[in-house]
């Protein structure tokens, strides 16, 4: 998991749907490093009371290097995935995800777990949540929202 959904996730206090939904959650410590360098912002105290989010080194790091177009912690993740073999990567960024995809992760993004969150009964509707996200300063597409909705039913 990637920078953006820690935070955005913090924001509208939905953090937790990740331990409901997922049976692990990793991230290598480039995620955990950006997160806490920016002080007392949102996901960082959430980082560090979140016990179940499993800091996780990269054992190769010259496999995220190669992704030099990338953020340090989008490599990070992609490398860790491909390492550990995950089935699903939470990744907000779009070139990320196409870097991702391309080599045959499954990804999903933040407003992904939050279709998944309905659907498993823990969150009642999406749209409230996507609209809360948008008010805290994310920056989501309305045609993304839309297509969210309809997923949702809503």
């Amino acid at each position: 998991m990637n920078t953006t959904p820690i935070i955005a996730l913090s924001l509208v206090g939905q953090l937790d749907l990740l331990k409901h939904l997922y049976a692990e959650v990793m991230i290598p410590e480039a995620v955990r490093a950006e997160i806490l360098a920016g002080g007392r912002r949102a996901g960082a105290a959430e980082l560090e009371e979140r016990t179940w989010i499993q800091v996780v080194p990269v054992d190769d790091l010259a496999r995220a290097q190669l992704l030099s177009d990338l953020d340090r912690g989008e490599a990070e993740v992609i490398a860790l995935a491909q390492e550990r073999n995950v089935g699903l990567v939470l990744l907000d960024e779009r070139l990320a995800r196409r870097h991702a995809e391309r080599l045959g992760l499954n990804v999903t993004g933040t407003l992904g777990v939050l279709l998944r969150a309905k659907r498993a009964g823990l969150i009642s509707q999406v749209g409230p949540v996507a609209r809360q996200l948008q008010a805290a300063g994310i920056w989501i597409q309305q045609d993304v929202v839309q297509r969210l909705l309809e997923l949702a039913g809503e």
